[in-house]
């Protein structure tokens, strides 16, 4: 095949209409192999060698396309490229420009085996499905498809630090190191420093004055010397931990330690080098790490809050486990989440400038730390970004408390005004009490730092203003003195412990807040009994408690994902957004904003996943400007995980009906067989043995043969009823001639007391479908009555209804049988031999079909009786 005969079809489906496409085949049993061709910086051959490979493979006859590959106009590169189809690029409009990139539409259409992608960190356009490329990848091996891709080392994300300080570099397109976790396989592509850069000259990097610009910066050869280590380092790494996976696994591993890291996250910049330093460190100790974020009583600005956001999401990316907690102290809630996963290491970041100053700050959780860890060994880890100093969050910055600053003043001024008017009534000491109270009422709405100010100044002021002599700073008596430094003490105490406590409430109250509402989620959903209005009560607790609108997409009744919202969705999805939520359900992940996957969509979609089962999507609307904290989208999570509970509930209940409904056919087919078989071969029995005997007894076949006609009658009327043929023939009847008629059939009119009250309305039915029922209930109160007494037939009138009653003299229903007797194939244990079991069932149904009703019950003197009720008139209406 030529390079140029793959043309896409101009009506192949959208994004949206291929993940519909994707989804139409959950079960993809296969996964992709991902082949990384790895190599210290660009230059060193990796895209040359991974054309070789390919060329080895279409040899081989596996079918290989040419999905990306930069060739930067190299001829040797263009040439390896010949015989492989190569998929046109997505042209892309973004600010009025057309960018190109690689058709990852185009490729899962084609599904080939191999698709070459060249350039693994390269950022996509904006508009594309993923950010980033090597999430194109990740989905191309989801979908079954081997890949083969190329990555130089400085695009490693734990390795960027490192990069940078040796090389003064800073590298924006970076690829998590799980993707050399997930590789298959990785070959490195090594070339000598001095081969590169000779390389380089030759015009086989970069041409004219760029090769003459990265000679001079990062090609230098001690740059290259240092990279070049790294990326052997790195391949050894990968090497020696599949040896590893290897070995046999005996009761006591040797390859694996115990330990645990845990690493601080904040809003800092130098969070993002501290996650990537202990992932590296993490790698090398083959120990899991978690992230640990404090969320503490002040709120955090807005920019602070997006970079803590987005530090926590590389640590996520790195394969950490994020733990969310709270404290106003933030070295307790460190040690508190430590100790809760159980860690031997936590890593956090070594302030600059000298010891005494972190030591001595009583802001800094490092002190007490390192004095309270225990056995927990505290890891203390310079950074290397821009800036002397970590950042101080937004919410600590000195201009954030100019305003409560000025009102400690002016509190302070107010209080002062008002103790130089009272002081000739209360005394200079009582004044101290006017500051104590002014200073503790204070500190119930101004933050820490204005509520100490005012409790320092409130000493001065009185010591300056108050205590003699006046107007100076100097005390003459002891007592002042000792007066003095004790009011100091209390204020500056009373300060900040108010402080303290206003901190724990603030915050304690955001943690209620959060726990109420998921309470009230669960005890409201507890109290539904459907689906529906289980979706309906999540959403407007969204609603309520995020203020957005949502929308629930679930699994129909056949289990397929329908792609449609519920109907009381408040989120009216577009094509774009239900194509999101159809991706998020069929690769189980989080899609649209703040993921890796669509991020420019309208809201975020997360899976109801239960058990690594989909039950669907749910989706809120996000605006322009709205992104979740951390805290919120902990929150949704937890909505989304009670509404995947319940819809899991729904679907087990829905799969244990079907199950007891075909248990029970099941066993009504058996008893059927077993009560056919039974009945069919009596009466023949019967039949066989009379016409064998010289004399042929008449009678004896007779009654066979109307045995045999009934069994049949049944079997044909309860398949009449379940069919929804039998077609009622309505007409007036009389009351008293149908009890005649029922006796008449049975043929045991002398064994039956018949009561008929005179002056009885005629009623509209089925003469003959009510006599057939009627003559039901007799034959079994002669069957099951009293042989010594006859059976009672009673007519009345019962208001708008003739009432029927059969009773008889025998032992009657034992406890619970009075409805299981109108079941099919149900008899009562202690039955004479004959029936299958059908009798009363097909005359409940016959009664119902005229809206009347047939009940059965035990008569106070002894023995059973029926029941059976019809309306005199109306229009007849047959059961649902």
């Amino acid at each position: 095949m030529r390079n140029d005969e793959f043309v896409p079809d101009e009506n192949r489906p959208n994004p949206d209409a291929l993940l519909a496409a994707i989804h139409a085949d959950e079960s993809k049993a296969r996964r992709g192999r991902l082949k990384v061709f790895f190599g210290m910086c660009p230059g060193v051959g990796k895209t040359y060698a991974m054309l070789e490979a390919a060329q080895r493979k279409v040899k081989e006859g596996v079918e290989v396309v040419i999905g990306v590959v930069e060739t930067h106009g190299r001829a040797e590169t263009l040439a390896m490229l010949e015989g492989m189809p190569i998929v046109p690029r997505a042209k892309i409009e973004h600010r009025g420009a057309v960018l190109e990139e690689m058709d990852f539409e185009a490729i899962l259409i084609w599904h080939p085996r191999l698709v070459i992608v060249d350039e693994l960190a390269h950022t996509n356009a904006p508009g594309s499905r993923h950010p980033k490329r090597y999430q194109d990848v990740l989905e191309l091996l989801d979908a079954g498809i081997d890949v083969y891709t190329t990555l130089n080392v400085q695009h490693v994300e734990s390795r960027t630090d490192a990069v940078r300080q040796f090389t003064g570099v800073i590298v924006r397109e970076t690829v998590p190191d799980s993707m050399l976790d997930v590789a298959d396989e990785i070959e490195l592509v090594d070339l000598t420093p001095e081969r590169l850069r000779q390389r380089l000259s030759e015009g086989k990097v970069y041409l004219g004055d760029r090769a003459v610009a990265a000679g001079e910066n990062f090609f230098r050869e001690g740059n290259l010397t240092a990279l070049r280590e790294m990326a052997l380092r790195l391949t050894a790494e990968h090497v020696d931990r599949s040896l590893r996976a290897m070995q046999p696994t005996a009761k006591s591993d040797p390859w694996r330690s115990g330990d645990r890291l845990a690493v601080a996250v904040s809003a800092s910049p130098h969070s993002a080098e501290l996650v990537r330093w202990t992932r590296r460190y993490a790698a090398s100790l083959e120990a899991p790490w978690i992230a640990v974020a404090v969320e503490s009583p002040e709120s955090l600005g807005p920019e602070d809050e997006k970079r803590r956001t987005a530090n926590l999401a590389l640590a996520r990316q790195l394969g950490a486990e994020v733990v969310l907690t709270s404290g106003a102290h933030i070295g307790e809630a460190l040690l508190l989440a430590a100790q809760e996963h159980a860690v031997t290491q936590l890593v956090m970041g070594k302030p600059d400038g000298p010891p005494w100053r972190w030591l001595l700050n009583r802001r800094s959780p490092i002190p007490w730390l390192i004095q309270h860890s225990g056995r927990i060994d505290v890891q203390l880890v310079r950074t290397e970004a821009k800036g002397d100093r970590p950042l101080v969050p937004a919410r600590d910055r000195p201009q954030m408390y100019f305003r409560e600053f000025g009102i400690a003043l002016g509190i302070a001024a107010g209080a002062t005004i008002f103790c130089q008017l009272v002081q000739g009534l209360i005394g200079y000491w009582s004044v101290a009490l006017v500051y104590l109270l002014t200073v503790t009422l204070a500190a119930a709405t101004l933050r820490r730092g204005p509520t100490l100010l005012l409790a320092a100044l409130s000493a001065l002021l009185w010591n300056f203003l108050f205590i003699p002599p006046l107007y100076t700073f100097y005390i003459s008596k002891p007592h002042d003195v000792m007066m003095f430094a004790m009011f100091f003490i209390v204020a500056i105490v009373i300060g900040q412990l108010t402080s303290r406590l206003r901190e724990r409430e603030r915050l304690e109250h955001r943690r209620e807040q959060r726990a109420n509402a998921l309470y009230q989620l669960t005890r409201r959903l507890a109290a539904v009994t459907s689906r529906d209005a289980a979706v309906k009560e999540v959403l407007a607790q969204i609603q309520k408690n995020f203020g957005l609108n949502a929308a629930a997409l679930l699994r129909d009744d056949s289990g397929a994902f329908a792609g449609n919202a519920h109907p009381a969705s408040t989120w009216k999805l577009s094509t774009k957004e239900e194509g999101v939520a159809a991706w998020a359900f069929q690769n189980k992940r989080a899609a649209g904003r703040d993921t890796d996957t669509l991020p420019d969509g309208e809201g975020l979609h997360l899976p109801l996943i239960v058990a690594d089962r989909v039950e669907g999507v749910l989706g809120v609307e996000l605006g322009a400007a709205d992104s979740l904290v951390p805290e919120q989208r902990e929150l949704l999570e937890a909505f989304a995980s009670q509404l995947a509970i319940v819809a899991e509930k729904e679907r087990l209940a829905h799969v244990q009906r079907r199950a007891q409904v075909v248990a029970e056919s099941e066993r009504l087919q058996k008893t059927l067989f077993d009560s056919v078989s039974h009945e069919l071969k009596t009466p023949i029995a019967a039949i066989r043995a009379a016409l064998d005997q010289p004399e042929v007894n008449r009678d004896e076949i007779q009654r066979a043969n109307d045995r045999l006609r009934r069994t049949v009658d049944h079997l044909l009327d309860a398949t009449r009823i379940e069919s929804g043929m039998l077609k009622p023939v309505i007409e007036w009847c009389d009351a008293g001639e149908l009890a005649r008629e029922a006796c008449e059939l049975t043929g045991v009119g002398e064994r039956v007391q018949m009561d008929i009250a005179p002056d009885l309305p005629p009623l509209r039915a089925d003469h003959g479908l009510i006599a057939q029922a009627l003559a039901t209930l007799v034959d079994n109160a002669t069957i099951y009555g009293s042989a010594s007494e006859p059976a009672l037939l009673t007519v009345r009138r019962n208001g708008d209804l003739i009432r029927f009653e059969v009773a008889d003299r025998g032992a009657g229903f034992t406890d619970g049988t009075e409805e299981k007797i109108f079941e099919k194939f149900f008899r009562l244990p202690g039955s004479p031999a004959g029936g299958v079991g059908l009798g009363l069932s097909i005359a409940r149904h016959l009664v119902e079909a005229h809206r009347g009703t047939l009940t059965a019950e035990n008569r106070p003197a002894g023995g059973a009786r029926f029941i059976l009720q019809l309306p005199i008139g109306g229009e007849l209406k047959l059961p649902a």
